[in-house]
């Protein structure tokens, strides 16, 4: 497995090359760019800025593990629904020019009056288009454990078995309500062997049990990143220092 970062937090107000900077400085490995960020990685970017951002990774021992987008699926508008499913697809162009293999959307919620099942085929379904549209690209599609009611690792696990693509994984993000009995064991088994990215907390957040997602990924031949979405702090390449030597000691075996 190998350390990065989420630029959500910690990184929301760095430009690209402070983020490549301080990554390489603080011994983290990749970075996934969050939309709406300082960094101003986005679909409007013309072909000669997209260009300049591959060489700018080109050029660094820092990779672009992906794109972090908030492309959703769960609303009942049509039209807001079909926006959505296009702005995926400019994410996986962005994706392939920039020279990353990763776009992460996400679930948000579930729609009140709308039976549950209903919102979790839809999404399913949207997401079975996007990685449809992803994959012959070479662009993976992960879906993240997030939203109201959608978090839930079960209904994860619906969507997913809806979708029924192999290029469409999961993004594991480290919510609390995993944690039964002090293990996210069970949990965890839900979606074993289909986790395509991870989201993780500050390494000394202890309510999470991160020892044992680390024994667990690796269990399952998990070998991508586990991307730390960290709290901004006064000094943060220090702080990135600490997450790294906590990263370590965390691993299996």
């Amino acid at each position: 497995m190998k350390l990065g970062l989420v630029t959500y937090q910690i990184a929301k107000d760095w430009d690209l090359p402070t983020i490549l900077r301080n990554c390489e400085a603080g011994g983290f490995e990749g970075v996934e760019l969050r939309t709406e960020h300082a960094h101003g990685v986005e679909p409007s970017l013309s072909p000669s800025q997209r260009a300049e951002v591959r060489r700018m990774f080109d050029d660094s021992p820092v990779e672009l593990v992906g794109l972090g987008s908030t492309c959703e699926y769960h609303s009942p508008d049509a039209d807001e629904l079909r926006r959505n499913v296009e702005l995926t697809r400019r994410f996986v162009d962005l994706a392939v020019d920039v020279g990353t293999g990763g776009v992460k959307v996400r679930p948000n919620a579930l729609v009140e009056g709308v039976r549950p099942e209903d919102t979790l085929r839809q999404i399913g379904t949207a997401l079975r288009e996007c990685g449809e549209y992803a994959a012959p690209r070479g662009v993976q599609i992960r879906l993240e454990v997030h939203g109201r009611g959608t978090h839930e690792v079960p209904n994860i696990r619906k969507i997913l078995d809806v979708c029924d693509h192999g290029d469409v994984l999961a993004c594991w993000n480290c919510n609390g309500d995993e944690v039964v009995d002090g293990s996210i064991a069970a949990q965890f088994a839900l979606l074993a062997g289909r986790i395509g990215l991870v989201h993780t907390r500050d390494m000394w957040v202890e309510e999470y049990p991160l020892p044992e997602l680390l024994g667990l990924l690796g269990e399952s031949g998990y070998d991508g990143f586990t991307l730390v979405e960290g709290e901004p702090t006064d000094d943060p390449i220090e702080d990135m220092k600490r997450q790294r030597t906590l990263w370590e000691q965390y691993q299996p075996g």
